[in-house]
């Protein structure tokens, strides 16, 4: 029985639970404003070394600030996790950013990833934002599982995210002032 609920802040550091595997063989770029798919062959096996010491403490600060985090769980082990950022960015201040978003590997492919972002842009919504940000690695699978919902390119990349993350494909949603009233 998968269910979902928000995380507190102790749960933070079992997000690194999430089995974060999966072969990448092509990767995005983009190139004169346009998307350009190149063949890269990447078995990820896991978490890098030294990735939750080094992002843990942002998650904690993020929390601490009013940041949104919502779990996914398969009876009691944490299976995705979905960040919403609370830090408004954007030329107009109304972009919130989905800081994470990650299903564990053996839970693809059934719509919980699906089912993790629709609740992320539910909270955006729900907290004021017209569009959502997404810095996202530029896999082919990433890349497309983002545009088959409805992201496109960001027509300007916020700057410091894109300093932190310049290889990452810069995507926008748009949450529609529809969907804001409901």
């Amino acid at each position: 029985m998968i269910s979902g609920r928000l995380l507190g802040r102790d749960e933070i550091k079992t997000i690194w639970t999430i089995d974060r595997s999966e072969v990448i063989t092509a990767l995005y770029t983009l190139e004169n404003g346009a998307l350009v798919l190149r063949p890269e062959y990447h078995n990820v096996r896991g978490w890098e070394p030294g990735k939750a010491e080094q992002v843990t403490p942002g998650f904690e600060a993020c929390y601490d600030r009013g940041g949104w985090f919502y779990g996914l769980f398969d009876h009691e082990r944490l299976i995705g996790a979905a960040v919403l950022e609370n830090c408004w960015i954007g030329a107009t201040a109304d972009l919130l950013q989905l800081d994470f978003l990650h299903l564990s590997h053996g839970y693809r492919g059934r719509g919980l990833g699906k089912r993790l972002f629709m609740a992320a842009a539910t909270e955006a919504r729900r907290r004021g934002a017209r569009r959502m940000y997404i810095s996202a690695t530029p896999s082919e699978h990433t890349i497309g599982f983002y545009t088959h919902l409805g992201c496109v390119l960001a027509p300007e990349p916020d700057p410091e995210l894109f300093a932190l993350e310049p290889d990452d494909i810069h995507l926008e949603y748009a949450l529609g002032s529809a969907m804001l009233d409901a």
